[in-house]
């Protein structure tokens, strides 16, 4: 994946309803969710919605299948991956990658002094 489309991805999640929406989606699986489901369930108006998931898919993070009246979104999990994997590259220069607690540093010395 090429630096602008991964800022792309990104650009599309960086705003709090379109990261909702995609949360939501990722939640529900490859089966993904119709549209009508994903605006009562996030809570966003159906006009609203639309330019969210316009925007969502022109970034391809998510996939629109038509199925009779209905449009079903699914989260693309080959482009998310895709994202994951480039900000994780060469990650934490080759040592493992874990989260590090705060008390990792001395919380139990502390509690006891």
């Amino acid at each position: 994946m090429e630096n602008t489309s991964i800022v792309r991805a990104l650009s599309a999640i960086a705003q709090e309803s379109r990261l909702n929406i995609f949360r939501i989606l990722v939640q529900a699986g490859p089966a993904g969710m119709a549209a009508g489901k994903i605006s009562t369930t996030s809570g966003i108006a159906p006009s609203s919605l639309s330019f969210h998931l316009k925007e969502l898919a022109h970034a391809q993070m998510v996939i629109a299948k038509q199925e009779g009246r209905f449009v079903y979104y699914s989260a693309n999990f080959a482009t998310m991956n895709t994202v994951i994997a480039y900000l994780t590259e060469n990650c934490c220069g080759g040592n493992p990658c874990s989260p590090v607690s705060v008390c990792d540093s001395g919380c139990d010395r502390e509690a006891t002094q």
